[in-house]
C-alpha cells in the first residue's frame, strides 16, 4: 500500500529516484518491472506492472467505436511506457511523458494505494487550491459514513 508525499527532482537525464522506502515493495510486487503512463488531469500514474495489467485489459475490452473510450484508450494505453528500476531505484521519464505532464525537473510523488500519481508542483498546488475550495462538498455521496 502506498501513501503520502514525496517532493524529487528528475537528474539530468529524467530519471526519477524511488523513494527508498518503496524500493523493496516495488520489487517484491513487480521484481521492479513498472509502468509510467499519462492520466486525464495531465499528471502521470506509476504502477507497479501486475497491478497495471488488469486495469489495461479492462480498458481494452471496451468498445473503439465510442469516442470517448478511444481517447481514453490512446490516453492511459497508448502513452504507457514500460519502465524498470535500475540498481539505484530510479526509472527513466521519457520526454514525451515529461511534457505531457509538464515536468521539468521537480516532481511531487503521492502514494495512491497501489499506484503512483507524480504531478509538476504548480499542477499540484492548483489540484490542492480544489481540494481546498471544495472543503467539505469534496466527499461525494455514499462516503459520508466514512470516518476520516
Amino acid at each position: 500500500m502506498f501513501q503520502g508525499p514525496s517532493e524529487i527532482s528528475l537528474d539530468s537525464k529524467g530519471r526519477l529516484a524511488i523513494p527508498t522506502r518503496y524500493r523493496d515493495s516495488l520489487r517484491a510486487q513487480s521484481d521492479g518491472h513498472l509502468v509510467l503512463t499519462a492520466h486525464p488531469h495531465r499528471c502521470l500514474l506509476l504502477y507497479p506492472k501486475p497491478a497495471w495489467e488488469p486495469i489495461r485489459n479492462a480498458i481494452m475490452k471496451t468498445s473503439g467505436l465510442d469516442r470517448q473510450t478511444t481517447l481514453l484508450q490512446g490516453l492511459l494505453v497508448g502513452h504507457a511506457d514500460d519502465v524498470e528500476m535500475d540498481t539505484a531505484g530510479r526509472v527513466l521519464v521519457s520526454p514525451a511523458l515529461r511534457r505531457f505532464a509538464h515536468i521539468e525537473r521537480d516532481v511531487m510523488m503521492f502514494g495512491q494505494g497501489s499506484h503512483f500519481k507524480l504531478w509538476n508542483p504548480p499542477a499540484w498546488e492548483e489540484q490542492f487550491s480544489e481540494i481546498e475550495r471544495l472543503g467539505a462538498d469534496l466527499v461525494p455521496p455514499g462516503m459520508e459514513s466514512l470516518s476520516f
